[in-house]
Formats: structure tokens, sequence, C-alpha cells
């Protein structure tokens, strides 16, 4: 049997890989591109298991990836929704304070916003209630008006279907088992690449190693799990978000507004063992499992978390009375019994620097002629994956 041939093969058919194909296409309109995806349908992982918010990028501190990214991916997933008819709700978000202790923290959120070019305005409680009236906060809040929320599997397949448009090939159920510099094999066979894009969520870090890149990393899963409420649509009308902790790159629990105007609340950081566990014993590897237990040490021992605390704070919210307990501190009226839904709960691919001891807390490219790596595209990676292929993409000129 002939080996197919590629100029472009990206492994990975989230919306990073989506986003990376597309820009591909822009850039080389002629090139052969192909998309592997070990699923069956696109967006089955973190790309369709989000809470769906476009960011705007004040978190971030503005020598990283995410700053610029995040700004400038939001208005290009603007853009893309509006041109592929694609739903988008122009929430907008507010940060909450739960003490005065809190306010300096906000108020560096403020500069950030300012240094990175987002807008956000420091507003007090009597405007807070005109925002959102369900919100409390002490004596300030935080503005952001470019925060919106799309549904992101929507979003993901319209990528996927412009890709597909525009003549690239979506190779599903292809599961790569090995790639090296110019092939790649999955369980249909094995195919010529001219250049490999690593794409590949929870095990990009894997399919990294096989070309030499990303062994000072190690990864580390946290699942995330939402609520949704059954109170009517718009009874919730912006994102009410904590200020989060600086240490760590979570922002914590918080409410959104879906697309649709359904209240959600989540997601939880909940360490576990194993990328794909989702529910009960389902995805659970028992070969992952002792590889993550086995960098639990260094995790543990790092002095640039709390990770105690942090495991003390996260895993008591499996249970959804709790859950519910810490959203409770943003948006007073809630009750337990409003939020019965489970939401699909998501994983996140983040990455431990092993020699460091310390959570990675910006996206990581690596890369050469033969192949390019995107490494913990974590949140804000949904909103950013435009912006962050135009930016990967620059060398493929």
């Amino acid at each position: 049997m002939p080996v197919e041939s590629f100029d472009f093969g990206v492994i990975g058919a989230g919306i990073v890989g989506l986003a990376m194909a597309n820009r591909v296409r822009e850039l080389h309109p002629n090139a052969a591109i192909a998309v592997f995806d070990k699923e069956d349908a696109v967006g089955l992982h973190a790309s369709g298991r989000n809470s769906g918010v476009l960011h705007a990028g004040f978190y971030y501190s503005p020598d990283t990836l995410k700053a610029q990214l995040t700004r400038d991916g939001n208005q290009m997933l603007r853009d893309f929704c509006a041109q592929e008819d694609v739903a988008i709700k122009k929430t907008g978000k507010v940060v909450v304070t739960q003490n005065e202790s809190q306010i300096s923290a906000l108020q560096e959120l403020h500069r950030r916003g300012n240094l990175n070019g987002v807008s956000t305005q420091l507003i007090s409680q009597e405007q807070l209630a005109e925002y959102e009236p369900l919100a409390r906060t002490v004596q300030m809040a935080l503005w952001s008006p470019n925060t919106a929320v799309a549904n992101p599997l929507e979003v993901t397949k319209a990528l996927a279907a412009k890709v597909v448009r525009e003549g690239a090939v979506l190779k599903l159920g292809h599961k790569v088992t090995k790639a090296t510099n110019q092939q790649v094999v999955t369980n249909f066979g094995i195919y010529s690449i001219g250049h490999v894009i690593n794409t590949a969520g929870l095990y990009a870090d894997k399919v990294a190693k096989q070309f030499g890149f990303c062994d000072d990393y190690a990864m580390l899963p946290f699942k995330g799990l939402y609520w949704y409420g059954n109170w009517a649509p718009g009874k919730l009308q912006r994102h009410v978000y904590p200020v989060p902790d600086v240490r760590n790159p979570f922002l914590g629990v918080h409410l959104t507004v879906t697309v649709d105007g359904r209240a959600k609340i989540g997601p939880t950081a909940i360490p576990i063992f194993s990328r794909e566990s989702y529910s009960g014993f389902g995805g659970l590897s028992p070969k992952e499992i002792l590889d993550i237990i086995g960098i639990y040490p260094k995790f543990l021992t790092s002095s640039h978390h709390d990770v105690l605390g942090l495991i003390k704070t996260e895993l008591p919210k499996y249970v959804q009375r709790h859950l519910v307990s810490q959203a409770k501190a943003l948006v007073p009226s809630i009750r337990a019994q409003d939020f019965r839904e489970r939401g699909k709960p998501g994983i996140r691919a983040q990455l431990l620097d092993v020699k460091n001891k310390k959570l990675e807390m910006d996206f990581v490219v690596r890369g050469d002629d033969k192949s390019t790596h995107l490494l913990n595209a974590v949140s804000p990676a949904w909103t950013s994956a435009l912006a962050m292929a135009e930016h990967v993409c620059k060398k493929f000129k």
C-alpha cells in the first residue's frame, strides 16, 4: 500500500489544532494538510468541555504569551463567530472581592489590564449592583466589558467545518501511535508528513518527547467540575469571578452565563491521576496513575505553590453542596437545590516544570524545522487559539 503524504500533519483536532490547520491553509493555499485525532468527532475533550468564556486578557503578566494572545484571540474569535454565524453572548464579567485583603490583588488585575491593552474598570459596590445585581463585593469590584461567552463545542465544530471546506483532510478515528520527523503512524497506517504540528492536548507532552522536546516537563491533570442552575434564563446577567490566587494558574470557582442564558458554577481544579478520568473509574490507566504519582513528590515539595492547601481546598469540591457554597460567597442568593444538573467535566493538561518544581503559567511553544509543539495549551487557550496559530505560524511564511 502506498504511503499517503501531506505537507503538514496536525496531531489533535481540538480548537488549537484546527486553528493551526486553518492558519497554515491561509499561508499555504496549495499545501496538503491533514488533521489526525483518535476520536470519531471533534471537541470531545478540553475544546468541548470548557466554560466557553471568551477571556479578555487582564489576568496575565504583560510579558507572557497568554497576555498577548488572549487579548488578540478574543477579537479574532468574535470575528470568526460573526463570519460563521455562531452565537456569542456579550455578557461582560465582574471580579469581586470577599474581604479587604483582596483589594490590592484586584487593583493588580486592573494594572495588568492597562499594561496588556485590555479595557477594565474598577467599580464601586453601587456600580456593581447596576452591572450584576446578584453579585456582592467588599468595597470595589472589577468590570471587564470585553469578556463574553459562546458554546465551545459549536465553535470547535464550526472551525472544523471551515478547515474541511477549504481543503484540509480531517482524519478522525486515527490514533497516533508514533510520531517522528516527517512520519506519523496511526492505527490506519503510516503517513509521510513534511512538518508535524503537535496539538495533542492531554498527550502533547508524550508526542513532543518523541521529538526530543518537553523532557523538562511532566503532565499533571486537574479535573474541572460544573453544575448548571435551574434559574430562568437571564436571571444572572454577567460572569462573576473571585479574585484568583496568583500563586496558581487557576481562577477559582466562579459563575458563568451560558450563551443561552443559563447560570453555571465551576470549574474546580481537582488533582487527579489519569488524563481521561472524566467520571468514576472510566478512563483510568494504571501506567498513567503510577507515572503521575511518581511526579507528585516534586510537586508537593514546591516552594512556588501551596500544594497541600490546594489539595485541601479542591478535594471537598467533589461534593456538590460544598462547591455551591464556594459560589455563594460571590452570589449570596444561590441555593444548593438550584444547581443539581451536572455539566460535562473537563480535564486541564497542566505542565509542571520538573527542575524548578513549578506549575507552568504560560503557553509553551517548542520545535524546529521538522516539527512544532504547542504545550500547556490550557485556559485561556480556547479564547487564544486563532491568535496562537497566527503567532506560531509566522515561522511557516
